[in-house]
């Protein structure tokens, strides 16, 4: 209720809730108006009987607040004269809207031009890229673990921990990545992560001065990118083609201190970087004295034969830092991911993140050592790879062709998405919009490209399509939603 004004002190626009808690908001009220000047230094507040009976309370509640002005300085008694508003060095006045000071540094500037864009609201739905069927990841199972794990911890493992990761699970990963990839590391070499992301951005923290060019994949993980220029680098963008990054492309670009790529499923394209490519890749890197960030988001789908062994499997001189995830084979929530680094780079690498975030949450780490060493994970990930590629059957059988203005899908062998040629820009934009009005999401490939890349705008157009979102009788459910609204 609005309230009259007492002669000395306006009070007025107060308004209490009677379902809230009454003297918090009324202390929020007094010093909301004390810091920006309506209740100047000096002022003397009404007793305390007097301002329950103004705000209709009672004087208990008024004498809480008080009590709470009091204590945090706002407010001072004087013997026998009532209640002053105290003498502060300075009052906080909010600047209008218009005229409020931006701050301003090279950081925010880079900041600006490069951030990742909200996340996508709601449960996947057909198209989405980047989402693994999670519908199937064993809650059950997990839950038992994490029950397990928090009814019997251990309070060694409650205090600060270890930045680079769980011991038992470093241990674990590292023979995950010897039994299944290829990849001989020490259990020290590894770092775990809050996911990828935070992998990518760490590389890029360590390994970059402002100013230095680094070589990017184009199109290519915007994400990756926006790391990477945050950190003060110069994008320079290889191009991408059937064989993966063209190196030779690379040397033409000149020095860069760092080269990111996607070797087992390039994102978006889909391309496998050939073998010859990536000891070409290792060579540049040799020669140059520069880093390479290998990351290997999805390198467990691989739909012909075992997973291909990763570029840092090949790597004899310390070059490559090999990033790695749970989001992909569990659910991207998750956030935990992993560094494999050359021996050199463990130790600031550990001390970086330790001044970011101390160490990852205990709970998740342990709960996936748990779940590792029991052999659910590896029965997982086969599960996701025949679930994968049974999406992946579903949309390559049902897709419409021919589309106007569009190539047919091409081979999946890898990964969780696929990548489909438009002949133009308008034309990509025009099958977006139209399947986003019938619920369907899909990704235009020109968003994945360097701002400044040289390549004509038309060039860049296509279609990126998530497959393992959504089981298959959604894939068909969206498919024919599309052949309607494309009318094909």
């Amino acid at each position: 209720m609005p309230l009259p004004a007492p002669l000395s002190v306006d009070l007025s626009g107060i308004r209490l809730d009677p379902l809230l808690g009454l003297a918090r908001q009324l202390y929020q009220a007094l010093r909301e108006r004390i810091l920006d000047g309506r209740l100047a230094s000096g002022t003397r507040l009404p007793a305390s009987r007097e301002l329950a009976g103004l705000l209709g309370i009672s004087r208990n509640t008024v004498t809480r607040a008080l009590d709470q002005l009091y204590a945090e300085g706002y407010v001072e008694g004087r013997v026998g004269a009532g209640t002053y508003v105290a003498e502060l060095a300075t009052v906080v006045r909010a600047p209008p809207a218009a005229a409020a000071a931006v701050p301003s540094s090279a950081a925010l500037q880079r900041l600006a031009a490069h951030h990742l864009n909200p996340p996508l609201e709601g449960a996947p739905r057909a198209f989405r890229v980047g989402v693994p069927a999670f519908d199937l990841f064993p809650f059950e199972t997990w839950a038992r673990l994490s029950a397990r794990f928090w009814r019997k911890s251990s309070a060694a493992r409650l205090g600060y921990g270890d930045p680079a990761g769980d011991a038992q699970l470093r241990e674990l990963i590292a023979a995950y990545l010897r039994n299944s990839r290829g990849l001989h590391c020490d259990p020290a070499q590894i770092l775990v992560t809050c996911g990828a992301q935070q992998a990518i951005s760490l590389c890029a923290q360590l390994l970059i001065e402002p100013g230095d060019r680094v070589a990017v994949e184009n199109p290519g993980y915007r994400a990756a990118g926006h790391a990477l220029a945050v950190a003060g680098a110069q994008l320079v963008g290889i191009p991408v083609d059937g064989e993966g990054l063209d190196t030779a492309a690379l040397e033409r670009a000149g020095r860069c201190r760092l080269a990111y790529v996607t070797p087992s499923h390039q994102y978006p394209t889909g391309v496998t970087l050939s073998l010859a490519r990536r000891l070409e890749l290792l060579n540049w890197a040799e020669r140059h004295d520069g880093w390479i960030i290998e990351d290997d988001y999805d390198g467990e789908y691989r739909y012909s034969g075992t997973p291909l062994a990763p570029l840092a499997a090949l790597d004899r001189q310390g070059r490559v830092l090999y990033v790695g995830t749970f989001g992909k084979i569990a659910f991207p929530a998750l956030r935990l991911g992993y560094l494999v680094l050359p021996p050199a780079l463990v130790e600031a690498f550990a001390q970086r993140r330790a001044l970011d975030i101390r160490h990852s949450e205990i709970g998740s780490q342990a709960v996936m050592a748990a779940f590792i060493a029991a052999g659910h994970f590896q029965r997982h990930i086969r599960r996701m790879r025949g679930a994968a590629r049974s999406r992946r059957d579903a949309l390559l059988a049902g897709w419409p062709q021919p589309i106007p203005g569009c190539a047919p899908p091409p081979a999946v062998e890898a990964g969780l998405h696929l990548c489909v040629r438009v002949d133009s820009l308008a034309r990509e934009r025009q099958l977006i919009t139209s399947a986003a009005a019938v619920g369907v999401e899909l990704n235009g490939l020109s968003d994945y490209w360097l701002a400044d890349s040289a390549v004509p705008a038309d060039r860049r157009a296509g279609l990126v399509l998530g497959f393992a979102a959504v089981p298959e009788a959604r894939i068909d459910e969206a498919l024919r939603a599309l052949r309607k609204a494309w009318g094909v």
